[in-house]
């Protein structure tokens, strides 16, 4: 794609401002340095501009900045904020009693390991958990539940097919069985770092 005339600008001056220029500009200099003292001779000019472009040859590239993304506690809580909407939406939809049950253990579970102490402390260090936490709250639930009712509506015009409720109640158990197990797993990374810590003073003494 052709470079537009208002970019030349801005290239220039960012080449002028770059690592090659003023290492070789700096090379330059000092092959100016060597023809003032007459080293260079009448072969100044090609001796300058050789200098010039072995500094730009051998000055680092240009690194581009690094990409500023949010790290895990920001990410918890932007999902918690987006927990917050989803439980407004849960709120509205009718539920049959068991799948209710379920929804209710499942939305507590969610609760505790949002809370904003030092759960989500442990929860941050957890790229992974993070993952399954936002995947849950951002896809996973709110589908479940939108699925069931959709199928609920289909039901009542051709009934006979298997029973929306028993999908929506082994969706929100499978989902529970996946948030009970992050929670296994982080009280496990708190149980190694208390036994690390008993070996350390062991070993201290």
């Amino acid at each position: 794609m052709a470079t537009s005339r208002t970019d030349r600008p801005s290239r220039f001056l960012g080449y002028l401002e770059s690592r090659k220029n003023l290492t070789g500009s700096a090379c330059g200099i000092a092959g100016l340095a060597l023809t003032f003292a007459g080293v260079a001779g009448a072969y100044w000019p090609v001796v300058v501009a050789g200098l010039y472009g072995a500094g730009a040859l051998v000055a680092p590239p240009e690194r581009p900045p690094v990409p500023d993304f949010p790290d895990a506690s920001a990410q918890l809580g932007e999902i918690r904020a987006d927990f917050g909407t989803l439980r407004t939406y849960l709120a509205d939809v009718e539920l049959p009693p068991a799948a209710a049950g379920r929804l209710t253990e499942l939305t507590e579970l969610l609760t505790a390991l949002l809370d904003p102490g030092w759960v989500a402390q442990v929860l941050a260090r957890d790229a992974e958990g993070v993952h399954v936490l936002s995947r849950a709250v951002r896809l996973d639930l709110p589908e479940a539940v939108d699925a069931y009712v959709r199928a609920r509506w289909w039901v009542r015009l051709a009934p006979g097919s298997e029973s929306p409720e028993r999908h929506l109640e082994r969706q929100l158990g499978l989902l529970d069985d996946e948030l009970t197990s992050l929670a296994a797993a982080l009280r496990e990374t708190e149980a190694r770092r208390q036994e690390s810590h008993t070996r350390y003073l062991e070993d201290r003494a």
